[in-house]
């Protein structure tokens, strides 16, 4: 067979542009800038973007591995007039991988009651603006939301450009059912806090999703563990990155690991499962015995916490009885 003369790429991306999927209608990037078609750069190939409506687009950016990102993505930044980023230098690192030079503006929680008007105001001028977070999917646990708020209100356009979450990645991946979950965020930083939290959410039929720092998981596994009784967990930190891990086991289990090692680095996720169906039944004669046997020598809290452990009840159902044994017997320590 005659070799070809002058091989091209077998790739679409080169001077190819598909046709808008909203159908007929066409929109120009950088509207009124004079500037040239927006592109950017795949696997060595320069790929041309596709025009975008005016109004927000809301665009999911990966979490640490950089070709976690869509093609649609991809093609809304680079043809938006202005990127609204977390941090721009984080997001500057993403759009040089791909080659994109659409202008970055800071959106975040400490600047965003200042920007927001700025930003309606060129929406309302018609322009095309899109939302990143440092990673993932924005206004999961960051300030976009309300700026998504204000746009409705508004009667603008929002676009969801759908990508990669650090939630359901390590739901996926934990081992634990996945069928109803609730993500929290981040618990209070204060022990008392935290566990007055996890205490409101321990009734909650589903798998509980948590964003930790390193230097807080230790503390965290432990009032979990004090607070929801020995339920199954997992661990996913550095997802998609070089470093990568993923353990499972008993909350118990987990705090003992992590107790004994340095403390981790990098963006951690904890999941823990919901409360058993079949978990460990024990009648009120059996609890109040329980209860006597470690108030006799330990402090209300301290007993409450190791009856807990053993049963897996609910503590505010244990602690009120506890706080009634207490005042019977005279011992009323906290």
């Amino acid at each position: 067979m005659p070799e070809l003369a002058d091989p091209k790429p077998l790739c679409a991306f080169r001077r190819v542009r598909a046709v808008a999927w909203w159908g007929m209608t066409t929109y120009s990037s950088n509207a009124g800038s004079g500037a040239s078609r927006s592109s950017y750069t795949l696997l060595g190939l320069e790929a041309e973007a596709e025009p975008i409506a005016p109004g927000l687009h809301v665009v999911a950016t990966p979490i640490g591995n950089l070709r976690d990102i869509s093609l649609r993505a991809l093609s809304t930044l680079s043809a938006a007039d202005l990127i609204l980023a977390e941090d721009t230098r984080v997001t500057k690192v993403l759009l040089a991988h791909y080659g994109i030079t659409t202008p970055l503006m800071a959106y975040h929680e400490h600047n965003a009651a200042e920007m927001r008007p700025k930003i309606m105001e060129r929406l309302a001028r018609g322009q095309a603006l899109a939302l990143v977070s440092d990673a993932g999917t924005p206004l999961v646990s960051d300030p976009g939301y309300k700026l998504v708020e204000s746009v409705v209100a508004e009667g603008l356009s929002v676009t969801p450009i759908p990508g990669a979450s650090a939630v359901l990645t390590a739901l996926v991946v934990a081992g634990l059912p996945t069928d109803r979950f609730f993500f929290e965020g981040f618990l209070p930083s204060k022990t008392t806090a935290r566990k007055e939290r996890l205490q409101v959410l321990s009734v909650i039929p589903g798998t509980l999703v948590f964003f930790e720092s390193p230097h807080r998981l230790v503390d965290m596994l432990n009032d979990a563990h004090a607070t929801l009784g020995p339920r199954p967990a997992a661990v996913a930190r550095e997802l998609t990155k070089y470093f990568e891990t993923v353990r499972r086991g008993t909350l118990p289990e987990l705090a003992a690991l992590y107790g004994s090692e340095n403390k981790p680095k990098g963006e951690i996720v904890v999941l823990i499962g919901p409360p058993q169906e079949d978990a460990f039944v024990i009648d009120e004669s059996d609890l109040d015995a329980r209860l006597r046997q470690h108030l006799s020598h330990l402090s209300v809290k301290d007993a409450v916490d190791v009856t807990v452990q053993e049963t897996g009840q609910p503590r505010r159902q244990i602690y009120a009885r506890a706080v009634a044994l207490a005042r019977e017997g005279g011992n009323q320590d906290g």
